[in-house]
C-alpha cells in the first residue's frame, strides 16, 4: 500500500476528555496499520492541509466545527479528491437535520463514545485501503501487482531487472542512482498479463480506454516517442500520396515530416503576427469555404494532386505563445472543406479539465456542439509530458469520430505499428496511465485551477511592482511586463479594473478576461472575431522594452536575449526567447517559491541595469570568450547596441512578412526528400540563395516553425524572407555569444550562413 494519511478535522478537543482518550485509541490502532495521522484544530489549518496533502486516504470531519466550517471543509475535500472516504464525526443525538448533500458525500458516521476505538479504526482502515486500491488506474495497478510477485526475468531487456548492472562498477552506479524499482518494471513486451501496446489489449488497452473516457475521446492511443511521433502517426493514417492538405504555417516541423512521409501536398493557412513578433491565430476569414477554394485555385502544385479537394487539415492549438481557438468555430468553418481536422494540442492537454477553456479543444467538437453533416472527424495529438505529469516523450493521440470520415481502428493501428516500438518502456506507459488518472474527476479541475491561479498571481505581481516603484518615485521606472489585457471587465457587473487590481477570482475563472477582442491594442492581431481566440493565462510572455504589440519601436530597448542570458546565470531557463519577449510556462509543478525566484531575478537585473553594472561583472564567461567585443561595456550599453542593431535591420517587420507570406513551392516536401536521398543537393551560401530551391527546412524560431520548407524557392534578393535571414546572420556576427537558434543552417568560421539546396 502507498503512503497513507488520515486527516482529523475535529476542532479543539480537550486533552483530558473522554473523547480525547477515544481518539488516542483510534489513532494508535491506525498508526499500527501504517497510517499517519494529522490533526487540524481550525478550519484554516484543515483547508491548508487539504490543499497541500495529496496522500490523504481518509478524513474524519467534526460536524460540530464552529459555524459553517464543517461544510467548508467537506466541500474542499470533495473538490480536491475523488471518492475519498470521509467520515462525519457527530456528538449529537442524530443526523436527521444534516443537509442532503452532506449525507450524499460522506461514507459513514462516527459516534466516538458509542463504539470501541478498535472497531472505529477498523472501519476507517478498510475504507482507506479500498480507496487506495480503487485510486490506481488500470495499467499502473497491474504493473505494481506484477512487480510485487517478484518473478524471475527470462526475457529482454538483458539487464534482467537490474541484476546485470550489479556486475559492473559503472553499472552499479547507475543502479544505485535510479533504484531497483525502475529496472524491475522495465519489462519485455513478452509479459502477457500486462497486455500489448500493439494490440491494445489487457491492462494497456484498459488504460487507453480509460484515458479516452477521461479526455472525452472515442479512441485514445498511447505514443512513447513524443508528440512529434503522434503528429506523424495522425498524418500518415490520414493522407495518401499527392492528396491536398490544409496546413497551418505555424505547425511544428513534425507535421512537415508527416507530409514528407505521406507525399501530401500542403496548402498553407497563414496566421497573423503582432508587433512583438508573436505568431497569432489564423483569422477566421482564412478558413471559410470561399477562402479555401481560393487558396486551392492559386496553389501551383494543385494540377498534379490526386484529387481536387483537401482530405485533411491541421492547426496548432494552442500556439506556442498560448493562443487557443474556439475549436467548435474552427471545425464549423473548415468542416465543409475537409473530412478530418487535426488540432496539434502538444501544449494544451489540460484544456478539457477547466471551464476557462470550454469549447477550445478538439474533443469538445461533437454532435452536440456541432450538429449537422459537415462536422469533421477530430484528431488531437497531445504531448502529455509537457504540461501534464508524465515522463518525457509520453504522448497521446485522441480521436472523436464523425460519420463523414471515421477513423477505423484496424486501419489506424497499422499506421500506429509502423511508428511504435516493439520494446516499450513500461514506466512510460504507467506515467501516461497515471497522468490521465490525475485529471479524472475533481482532481483535474483542482490541479488546473492551481496552475492558473499561480500564473495570474505572478502576472499581477509583475504589474504591481511597477505601481510600487512609480509610487515611491526614488528610482528609475519598472520596465518589465507580462503580455495580457491592460484592463478587464467583469461581465456580471460591467465593472472595469486595471489588470493589476482585478479580483483574483475574476481573472482565474472568467474567459472574457483573456479573450482577444477585435481591434484591441494589447494583442495587436488583425482579423479577430468575438470569442474566436483566447490567451491562455498559464503561458506567460514576459515583455521587455523596445517595441509593443502594435510594432511601435522605442528609442531605447532591452533585448530579451540579454535578459534570458542573465536568467541562465541564476539557473532559470525560460521556454522561448524572441526579440523583446520570453516565454515561461506555469505547469502543475509550479510553486510560489519558484515564481518568486523569477521575480527576484527580474528585480536584480533591473538594479544591475540601472546602476551601470559592467558586462564582465554580469557575464564574466562571455567577456572571457570574446574579450575584444565586450570588455569595457556596461550592460546598459550592450542593450543599447543590440537594440540599435535590431531596430536598424527591421528584424521584427521582416520576420512578420517572412512568416505570413510563404514562398512559392516548386516541389512537394516528399519529392524534395527523394532528391536529398540521392545526392541531388549542395550547400549554398545565404548571399547566393536567391532563386534557389531549398532542400531542407529552415527553422528560425524555437517552436520548430519553418520559414522555408523543402521544395520552396527562396525568392528574389530583396524579398523579406532572404532579408530576414540576412538580418539574423548579421546579428550573429555582431553579437557572438548570443546566437540565433536556427535549424537547417550551418555557419562557417566567417559567420556565413549555408543552406542545403537542390542542385540546378
Amino acid at each position: 500500500m502507498s503512503a497513507s494519511t488520515v486527516l482529523l478535522a475535529l476542532g479543539q478537543v480537550d486533552d483530558s476528555s473522554v473523547m480525547a482518550s477515544q481518539l488516542a485509541g483510534i489513532c494508535g490502532r491506525l498508526a499500527e496499520d501504517g497510517h499517519d495521522m494529522i490533526r487540524a484544530d481550525t478550519e484554516r489549518d484543515a483547508l491548508a492541509l487539504i490543499q497541500s496533502r495529496a496522500d490523504l486516504s481518509a478524513a474524519l470531519v467534526g460536524w460540530d466545527l464552529a459555524g459553517e466550517a464543517a461544510e467548508t471543509v467537506l466541500r474542499a475535500l470533495m473538490g480536491r479528491f475523488s471518492k475519498l472516504p470521509v467520515f462525519l464525526v457527530a456528538t449529537g443525538a442524530g443526523v436527521d437535520d444534516l443537509p442532503l448533500w452532506v449525507s450524499e458525500v460522506v461514507c459513514g458516521y462516527v459516534w466516538l463514545l458509542e463504539d470501541t476505538p478498535d472497531f472505529i479504526a477498523g472501519r476507517i482502515e478498510v475504507a482507506a485501503r479500498r480507496y487506495q486500491e480503487q485510486l490506481l488506474p488500470p495499467f499502473f495497478r497491474e504493473m505494481r501487482r506484477f512487480d510485487d510477485t517478484h518473478e524471475y526475468s527470462w526475457h529482454t531487456p538483458a539487464h534482467a531487472g537490474g541484476v546485470a548492472f550489479l556486475k559492473s562498477p559503472v553499472g552499479r552506479a547507475l543502479f544505485d542512482y535510479f533504484g531497483e524499482r525502475l529496472f524491475r518494471t522495465d519489462l519485455s513486451i513478452s509479459v502477457a498479463e500486462l497486455g500489448s501496446l500493439f494490440e491494445h489489449t489487457g491492462p494497456i488497452g484498459d488504460a487507453e480506454r480509460n484515458a479516452a473516457r477521461i479526455f472525452g475521446a472515442d479512441l485514445t492511443y498511447f505514443v512513447l516517442h513524443g508528440d512529434s511521433t503522434a503528429d506523424r502517426i495522425a498524418c500518415h493514417a490520414s493522407i495518401a500520396t499527392d492528396e491536398l492538405v490544409l496546413v497551418d504555417r505555424n505547425c511544428h516541423k513534425a507535421i512537415y515530416h508527416g507530409l514528407t512521409i505521406t507525399g501530401g501536398r500542403p496548402v498553407y493557412l497563414v496566421p497573423t503576427r503582432n508587433g512583438y513578433g508573436l505568431m497569432g491565430p489564423i483569422p477566421p476569414a482564412e478558413l471559410t469555404t470561399e477562402a479555401v477554394a481560393g487558396k486551392l485555385a492559386r496553389y501551383p502544385l494543385a494540377k498534379q494532386a490526386a484529387g481536387p479537394d483537401p482530405v485533411y487539415a491541421v492547426i496548432t492549438n494552442s500556439t506556442y505563445d498560448g493562443l487557443c481557438y474556439d475549436a467548435v468555430r474552427v471545425a464549423e468553418l473548415l468542416g465543409p472543406s475537409v473530412p478530418r481536422l487535426h488540432l496539434d494540442e502538444a501544449w494544451f492537454a489540460y484544456a478539457r479539465f477547466n471551464a476557462l477553456y470550454a469549447g477550445r479543444y478538439a474533443m469538445a467538437v461533437d454532435a452536440g456542439s456541432l450538429p449537422g453533416p459537415s462536422r469533421p472527424t477530430m484528431l488531437s495529438t497531445q504531448s502529455t509530458h509537457k504540461l501534464l505529469a508524465a515522463l518525457s516523450q509520453s504522448s497521446m493521440v485522441h480521436v472523436k469520430n464523425s460519420p463523414r470520415s471515421p477513423v477505423d481502428h484496424r486501419q489506424f493501428n497499422e499506421t500506429f505499428m509502423m511508428h511504435a516500438t516493439t520494446s516499450p518502456l513500461y514506466p512510460m506507459i504507467a506515467s501516461l496511465d497515471v497522468a490521465a488518472g490525475m485529471m479524472d474527476g475533481p482532481g483535474g479541475r483542482w490541479l488546473t485551477d492551481e496552475a492558473i491561479t499561480e500564473a495570474v498571481r505572478f502576472r499581477q505581481a509583475v504589474a504591481k511592482i511597477g505601481q510600487r516603484i512609480s509610487a515611491a518615485g526614488d528610482r528609475p521606472g519598472w520596465f518589465f511586463g507580462t503580455w495580457q489585457p491592460d484592463e478587464v471587465t467583469d461581465p456580471a457587473t460591467g465593472e472595469r479594473y486595471p489588470f493589476a487590481d482585478a479580483p483574483l477570482d475574476l481573472l482565474r475563472t472568467e474567459p472574457a478576461c483573456w479573450t482577444l477582442v477585435p481591434g484591441a491594442e494589447w494583442h495587436g492581431f488583425p482579423g479577430m472575431q468575438d470569442g474566436y481566440c483566447l490567451l491562455d493565462p498559464i503561458k506567460v510572455t514576459i515583455t521587455c522594452p523596445g517595441t509593443d504589440a502594435r510594432g511601435t519601436i522605442a528609442e531605447q530597448g532591452i533585448p530579451a536575449r540579454i535578459l534570458t542570458a542573465y536568467l541562465e546565470t541564476r539557473r532559470i531557463v525560460v521556454e522561448k526567447t524572441d526579440a523583446y519577449t520570453c516565454l515561461i510556462l506555469f505547469s502543475m509543478g509550479i510553486t510560489k517559491g519558484k515564481w518568486g525566484t523569477l521575480i527576484d531575478a527580474l528585480l536584480d537585473f533591473k538594479a544591475l541595469y540601472d546602476s551601470g553594472a559592467t558586462v564582465v561583472d554580469v557575464f564574466p564567461g562571455l567577456v572571457q570568450q570574446y574579450p575584444d567585443r565586450y570588455s569595457g561595456l556596461s550592460v546598459r550599453e550592450l542593450c543599447d547596441q543590440m537594440h540599435a542593431q535590431l531596430r536598424s535591420s527591421d528584424l521584427i517587420p521582416l520576420l512578420d512578412h517572412a512568416f505570413t507570406h510563404p514562398p512559392q513551392p516548386v516541389l512537394t516536401p516528399a519529392q524534395t526528400y527523394q532528391r536529398l536521398l540521392r545526392g541531388g543537393t549542395e550547400p549554398v551560401r545565404l548571399a547566393e540563395l536567391a532563386g534557389r530551391t531549398v532542400a531542407t527546412m529552415v527553422v528560425t524560431t524555437p517552436p520548430g516553425i519553418p520559414v522555408l520548407m523543402p521544395g520552396e524557392n527562396a525568392g528574389d534578393p530583396g524579398d523579406p524572407t532572404l532579408r530576414y535571414l540576412g538580418s539574423l546572420e548579421a546579428f550573429d556576427r555582431e553579437f557572438p555569444g548570443f546566437p540565433s537558434e536556427t535549424h537547417g543552417v550551418t555557419r562557417d568560421d566567417a559567420g556565413d550562413y549555408w543552406i542545403t539546396c537542390l542542385r540546378h
